[in-house]
């Protein structure tokens, strides 16, 4: 994939639309974001036949509101529909809505707090109820009640005043100007007020384990620690669904999981997808179709700034030049994964291409040191001021290619006098406190940094997002930087395309320089499916394969 420029000149009329709806300078209408002409071209006049997605971890969260992770979105996507979603080339586009609301159509004010939206009047529930403004206002209130368990309330937190004008229009007040929020609406599902209002307690809801949504798909039945059947919505108001049935049927092992898709079992690998190691294989499989998609998270060493070994910038550049990224990517990973320097994907118009690159150099890594007054010990262990340059490194058990890459890393620390010590936990474990709460020294750990396309990080480095701290968000490596915090500040206010890619370019010059995580690559999703299903494209602004599965049929 050749890299964007980052020259302004450089762009072209298609990424000027872009940029336009992820700015919101710009509105698009349209009766169906995803519809026959775009990916399905010659559907079945009604659904017939069934796709089977393969999972590695279950889902098991089904209110789309509450703490969820990414194998739950592919169920939320099927179910459920938001006022926006966004497409694979970053647009953000209607679902509920009848256009995306801008400054230039009269959606959104001038100075970015007032916002009007109208919706469609052709939506209804899967019990018959139609669908209205009422269900918006209550979905954005329940989110921002103090006891329910949002899985995100940035954003939300600022919307005052929401008014229902009609079933088919809804005015709402920002108590800030926030940029971002379209595209925190891409995943803001709405959820129907008529089943849930009642609830004394909506997180335990009967609602949570049966939902009820307007999407392409139903509720069929869940086995728990084997699979969850959806069914079609022969009512939907798009177009589609095309299938009978979607089955997500859970396989925790990654070797099995590619083994039923080698077998025929699975018609689809979905997350964590095809691992890099058995690509070659994959794609000379007969009636398989293996393609590799640039996706848009970043595999990282994360760094807990609160330890005293990296509060000094020169440790944290020389662990950064003690790393064989290249081998990394190419010994371990098959060539599959892309190098990058920043969090920002690859493949998006914001990307910092001029950041400076990294090089495997383990003399500079030891005269880092060495002029910082890292002294080795008596067992070859570098020390300064009592501290001692030695910390644990965390991932998932089980993940091969990660303790692989943390052996090879801690043999290559060893020899600049460095100790990592691996200390990997259980998914459940790892991700819960320990990851929240930054109790780990460091993680190894891959993250989607975006909400949607847009560029506001704001969750991840802004020193507020610090939850070990107090704060709100998910900035784990309690990163802080009064310097980013403004720009960020600044970002999120601004409306204007043009003037937000200078504040990210700037961004991400900073981080770059501050290194509060090691990259080692911008990952790459081996996506595999049977032959003879039409209409999968995939969605890099997307955490889920299963993100349009209404548009799937059998060719």
């Amino acid at each position: 994939m050749t890299e964007r420029s980052n020259t302004k000149a450089n762009y072209s009329r298609r990424d000027a639309l872009r940029l336009l709806a992820i700015g919101g300078a710009a509105g698009l209408v349209a009766p169906n974001l995803l519809g026959k002409p775009a990916f399905a071209q010659n559907p079945p006049a009604s659904p017939t036949g069934r796709v089977v997605v393969g999972l590695s971890q279950e889902p098991t969260v089904f209110n789309p509101l509450m703490v969820h992770i990414e194998v739950d979105d592919g169920v939320n996507f099927s179910m459920f529909d938001a006022l926006f979603r966004i497409d694979p080339k970053g647009v953000i586009q209607p679902n509920l809505a009848v256009e995306v609301p801008t400054q230039k159509n009269g959606g959104i004010s001038e100075d970015g707090l007032t916002w009007r939206v109208r919706l469609r009047d052709d939506v209804r529930w899967h019990d018959g109820k139609p669908f209205t403004a009422d269900d918006v206002k209550f979905t954005l209130e329940l989110i921002t009640k103090p006891d329910f368990k949002a899985w995100r309330t940035a954003g939300h937190s600022l919307v005052r005043d929401v008014t229902v004008v009609s079933p088919t229009e809804i005015t709402w007040r920002m108590e800030e100007a926030f940029a971002p929020y379209l595209s925190f609406l891409t995943e803001t599902f709405i959820v129907p007020k008529h089943l849930l209002e009642k609830e004394a307690d909506p997180n335990t809801a009967a609602f949570n384990q049966a939902p009820v949504g307007t999407g392409a798909f139903k509720w069929g039945q869940r086995i728990a620690g084997d699979r969850l059947e959806l069914v079609a919505n022969p009512d939907y108001f798009g177009d589609g669904p095309y299938i009978e049935q979607l089955i997500f049927k859970y396989i925790p092992d990654m070797t099995v999981l590619y083994t039923q898709f080698r077998s025929g079992d699975i018609d689809i690998v979905g997350q964590a997808y095809i691992t890099p190691d058995n690509y070659e294989e994959a794609r000379n499989l007969p009636d398989r179709v293996v393609t590799l998609v640039p996706k848009a998270s970043v595999e990282s060493i994360y760094l807990n700034q609160d330890r005293p070994q990296f509060k000094d910038p020169a440790v944290r550049e020389a662990l950064y030049a003690a790393i064989d990224r290249r081998a990394i990517i190419d010994a371990l990973n098959y060539g599959v994964p892309r190098e990058t320097e920043t969090f920002m994907p690859t493949q998006s118009y914001f990307f910092n291409a001029d950041l400076p690159k990294h090089e495997f150099n383990l003399d500079r890594a030891r005269k880092l040191l060495d002029d910082a007054g890292w002294v080795p010990g008596a067992d070859g262990i570098r020390a300064k001021d009592g501290v001692r340059l030695s910390f644990k490194n965390s991932t998932t058990s089980g993940a091969h290619l990660r303790e692989q890459a943390q052996q090879f890393i801690q043999q290559t620390y060893a020899e600049i006098g460095v100790e990592m010590l691996i200390e990997n936990l259980p998914p459940a474990v790892m991700w819960g406190d320990f990851w929240v709460q930054s109790q780990f020294d460091t993680a190894m750990v891959g993250i989607t940094y975006l909400i949607g396309s847009d560029p506001d990080v704001t969750n991840r480095f802004h020193s507020k997002a610090i939850v070990a701290k107090g704060g709100n968000g998910s900035n784990n490596a309690q990163y802080s930087n009064p310097e980013v915090d403004a720009l960020l500040e600044e970002g999120s206010r601004t409306f204007d395309p043009e003037k937000r890619r200078e504040i990210y370019l700037k961004v991400q010059e900073i981080v770059r320089r501050d290194l509060p995580f090691l990259p080692l690559f911008a990952n790459t999703t081996v996506y595999g499916i049977k032959k003879g299903i039409e209409g999968f494209v995939a969605n890099a602004n997307t955490r889920t394969e299963s993100w349009h599965a209404a548009g799937w049929y059998w060719a």
